[in-house]
């Protein structure tokens, strides 16, 4: 099965994940390149991702999930936007998970996102996931009515769904799928920074909502909801890395690298063709060649 990679931004899987011990802005001993030279860098990664990924292809046996979860304005979009330009639109599966419909809560909770899995030999990335229902619904917990579930323990239903979410995921990395999930992790300073940008800047004015406003409000449930969450499935075969958010396009590179470096462990390879099967080759060249004649 797929391990982590080293990562100064690695959750440890031993339980003794401190959210308030997370940094939202680079440290100081980290490398931090200027704006334009992580835009650099990230295009060169991407380019090296966007190889494996053909090769991944090729060999058939694998498959990446990438999960983004984070605040509002923490920078999920623009940062799928940034890993996925230059990959091949065809080997690359961008899904969005909000508010479930009817239909979807006439299933359990794992339902809608474990049919948008990517298949074998594509990269998959979930925009918010099944991590929204240890998240939002531990903010909101109302929201578990609306889910017809037939017995809900409020003491007990968080930790049922990390183990089903453990399960689920460590069945995906036994079958071929490597997991890699990152917490964008933006400060609250720096997320109404962003707000107040939205709200000035013409172009930005679509992007508001009064909603996120009101999540706001509930931000230490959510650091208490990402602080367990994280710390309860962040595990070898599926590892949580949170993210420095503050900086965009340090966090974009960062996100890029530990991708690359996941990938770049995968035993991968092209097809081998058989001796058998490269003696035929001149024949073909022959039947390509006389069709010009």
């Amino acid at each position: 099965m797929q391990s982590f990679v080293e990562s100064p931004y690695l959750v440890p899987s031993d339980g003794y994940f401190n959210i308030d011990q997370t940094s939202t802005a680079p440290d100081e001993q980290d490398d931090v390149p200027s704006k334009k030279e992580c835009k650099k860098r990230l295009k060169k990664v991407v380019e090296k991702i966007d190889a494996i990924q053909q090769m991944m292809y090729a060999h058939d046996h694998h498959s990446v999930l990438l999960v983004f979860q984070a605040m509002d304005a923490a920078g999920k979009d623009s940062t799928i936007r940034a890993v996925t330009k230059g990959l091949n639109p065809a080997g690359c599966q961008v899904h969005s998970f909000k508010k479930p419909s009817s239909g979807e809560l006439d299933h359990d909770f794992l339902w809608r996102t474990t049919k948008a899995l990517p298949e074998r030999g594509r990269i998959g990335i979930f925009n918010r996931s099944h991590y929204e229902e240890v998240l939002i619904a531990r903010v909101h917990p109302n929201i578990l009515v609306s889910q017809r579930l037939p017995k809900v323990n409020i003491e007990t239903v968080w930790q049922e769904r990390y183990e089903s979410i453990n399960d689920m995921e460590q069945h995906l990395a036994k079958n071929g799928t490597v997991v890699i999930k990152f917490w964008l992790n933006v400060s609250k300073e720096e997320q109404k920074n962003r707000f107040m940008s939205r709200l000035d800047e013409a172009e930005k004015h679509w992007k508001f909502s009064e909603a996120d406003i009101d999540q706001r409000q509930h931000w230490d449930q959510y650091m208490h909801a990402y602080d367990i969450a994280l710390r309860e499935t962040s595990k070898p075969w599926a590892p949580w890395y949170a993210i420095p958010a503050d900086n965009k396009p340090f966090m974009r590179l960062k996100v890029a690298e530990i991708i690359l470096k996941t990938m770049q462990d995968l035993d991968l390879h092209y097809p081998i063709v058989t001796e058998e099967e490269k003696s035929q080759f001149d024949g073909y060249r022959e039947r390509l060649n006389s069709e010009d004649s």
